[in-house]
């Protein structure tokens, strides 16, 4: 399992936009990638939810990957977080 914590910088937080972008991000991969703010933990994969977690700017998500290419899947998610979020 790979797992990284990041502090959102987009004022608005994860929004519909880069909510969607996510999603579509985390289906190119077999691994799970499950994001979790405070105790709270949702499937990448599933936009409903993940915009559910009410994630705004400052608050601190840890990002868990497993799974078969869990390592191309965490690189590449740490990157678009950077990038987007």
């Amino acid at each position: 399992m790979k797992t990284f914590t990041y502090v959102i910088k987009d004022e608005l937080g994860i929004h519909a936009r880069p909510a969607g972008l996510l999603v579509k991000v985390a289906k190119n991969f077999n691994s799970e990638i499950f994001i979790k703010k405070n105790e709270k933990s949702v499937n990448a994969v599933k936009l409903m939810a993940l915009m559910g977690l009410g994630v705004k700017c400052g608050d601190t998500v840890t990002v868990n990957v497993s799974g078969s290419d869990e390592e191309s899947a965490s690189q590449a998610m740490e990157e678009f977080f950077k990038s987007n979020l």
